[in-house]
């Protein structure tokens, strides 16, 4: 056998896959809000719904579907059975909130969160509230 390699073996060796060091945009964006707050501080956003609903057979599907992608923020949470669609809303978009609301309140699972946060009577005090705000 010959001693000369035919190739230089890598100095070290690392079977795993190397992660960032830092979260990426959508690590971050899948936080708590509270465990945000703590870990980076509050953040800057001014007060936001958010209509969180799961995928649901008919046509509204679809028009819910294109409503929440033109919110001010979408995302899409879990795979298969667990799928859920969120979309943020600002006072300011209060119409199109009111919107997506009417074609995905009759759906089972559908949740409104407040900040970020699943508040008490959130579909009974606050959006009724926000609403008030279309008569301007």
């Amino acid at each position: 056998m010959s001693d000369q390699r035919s190739h230089r073996p890598v100095e070290r060796y690392w079977p795993y896959v190397e992660k960032p060091e830092e979260p990426t945009a959508e690590e971050l964006a899948a936080l708590d809000p509270d465990l945000h707050e703590t870990l980076f501080g509050p953040r800057d956003l001014p007060f936001s719904i958010t209509v969180s609903f799961p995928p649901f057979p008919g046509e509204n599907y679809s028009r819910a579907l294109d409503k929440a992608k033109a919110s001010a923020e979408y995302r899409e949470v879990g795979t298969g059975e667990h799928l859920r669609h969120r979309a943020r809303f600002f006072s300011k978009d209060a119409l199109a909130l009111r919107d997506l609301f009417e074609l995905v309140s009759p759906v089972p699972g559908t949740e409104i969160l407040i900040d970020d946060r699943p508040i008490p009577y959130s579909r009974e005090l606050w959006l009724p509230l926000l609403w008030f705000h279309l008569l301007d």
